[in-house]
């Protein structure tokens, strides 16, 4: 799902909603009247809770991400036109530290996502997803995984001492996970081409020397930010922006944290190929070499110079140019 930066409250008598989420279960807590409310996670439960929210002045519902168990409210209440936010697990957990709340149940959790909506401003709100972005999200998903074990599967077969039928398993399963990743790739390519936003898309970022067709599906399916928000904004959510760690007269070295790391995962390999495909990156990493930067720093920063890059290509619908495109 795409986000924005929430709304200002709208006013002290504006309810927010926590909704901590499970398989078979949805434990609210509506503020004001801090009241709780636990429902099924199915059609049932998810009608129940939008007849109740319906008849109020919902500012903000904080759902915790799950994976995938959050993704049929999170849509069913966006349908609604009733604004929705999803947050990172660790997040809320720490704000509940920072509370005092060390207990922990799915009411409990349920009270501290209510009280994190009503204390902040800065939740982005979420946007409906396209059509198939579920869909998409669960292909990239999967191969990420079969990629996983694949690289464990040769780790292991270069081992000289390993028995020859453990050998001769780990090829079949070689062989095997290579025809899904294979199979995967052929459906992750016909959605992309069936979808008129995501094939431009696809073909903006395969124009950059060095960035494929792979990198590019990563990139639609867990970016769908792409190209709609600023540089600092989008360099920071995918955790490539330096961030300051400053204390009194001391000037700490910045460093990069946070974001999404399975992105920065993909624009690592994309850079190292870019890098060496590229005049633009292989020039700007030349200039950090040059200056004395380590190896570390000059990746990242190439990593964002390509991040802020396809985000002003993909924003101004223009194919990656030899000269700079303003950024």
């Amino acid at each position: 799902m795409a986000h924005e930066p929430s709304e200002p409250s709208s006013g002290p008598q504006s309810v927010v909603v926590g909704i901590d989420v499970s398989k078979g279960r949805l434990d609210c807590c509506i503020d004001p009247p801090q009241r709780a409310l636990a429902v099924g996670n199915d059609a049932v439960g998810i009608a129940a809770l939008l007849e109740e929210l319906r008849a109020l002045d919902v500012r903000l519902v904080l759902i915790e991400a799950t994976g995938r168990h959050h993704r049929r409210v999170a849509a069913e209440l966006l349908d609604a036109k009733i604004p929705v936010a999803v947050v990172n697990p660790q997040r809320v957990r720490e704000f509940a530290r920072a509370l005092g709340k060390l207990e922990k149940s799915d009411a409990i959790d349920a009270g501290v996502l209510a009280a994190f909506a009503r204390a902040s401003d800065q939740h982005r709100h979420c946007e409906k997803a396209a059509k198939n972005q579920a869909q998409l999200d669960d292909l990239v998903s999967r191969r990420r995984a079969l990629v996983q074990v694949r690289v464990a599967e040769k780790n292991r077969s270069s081992d000289p001492d390993l028995p020859e039928l453990a050998r001769r398993q780990g090829h079949k399963l070689l062989r095997l996970v290579e025809q899904q990743i294979q199979d995967l790739d052929r459906a992750i390519a016909g959605l992309i081409e069936r979808d008129d936003d995501w094939r431009n898309k696809n073909s903006l970022i395969t124009s950059v020397p060095g960035v494929g067709a792979i990198t590019a599906q990563q990139l639609i399916a867990d970016l769908p930010e792409l190209g709609t928000l600023s540089r600092g904004r989008i360099a920071k959510l995918v955790g490539l922006a330096p961030l300051n760690c400053d204390s009194g007269k001391h000037r700490g070295t910045r460093r990069i944290a946070g974001g999404r790391g399975v992105v920065r995962v993909a624009l690592y390999m994309a850079t190292l190929s870019a890098m060496r495909f590229c005049d633009r990156f292989r020039d700007h990493a030349q200039r950090l070499r040059k200056a004395g930067k380590p190896f570390k720093v000059i990746i990242t920063a190439c990593m964002r110079k390509l991040l802020i890059t396809l985000n002003q290509m993909l924003k101004t619908n223009t194919s990656f140019q030899a000269s700079p495109v303003p950024v």
